[in-house]
């Protein structure tokens, strides 16, 4: 995850644009929505991509979800979660715009 994120502030950073390393947010991620994110990425590196199994990580790393706070992740749960988080992201979009 660190490693993404390093290639895509530099990347920025080569385009003499450092606000494109985050234009699709209109809020910075609170810290659970980045803990999940981390986690997931963490997960989704050992090849594991099947949601069930993706949410049986989830709780045993006892990541907590971003909207609800539960850590008994299911797969119908994580589905929940993402698209409540997506949601609130694209409000956010909506709302300040491009590079906030």
């Amino acid at each position: 995850m660190v490693a993404f994120k390093d290639r895509l502030s530099q990347r920025a950073q080569d385009t003499s644009r450092p606000v494109l390393a985050h234009q699709c947010r209109g809020r910075e991620l609170e810290p659970r929505e980045t803990a999940l994110a981390e986690a997931l990425m963490e997960i989704y590196g050992t090849g594991t991509h099947d949601y069930d199994k993706v949410a049986a990580a989830l709780a045993a790393k006892g990541i907590e979800a971003p909207r609800s706070g539960r850590t008994d992740w299911t797969a119908a749960l994580l589905h929940e979660e993402l698209a409540a988080t997506n949601a609130q992201l694209d409000a956010a979009y909506k709302e300040h715009g491009y590079g906030a």
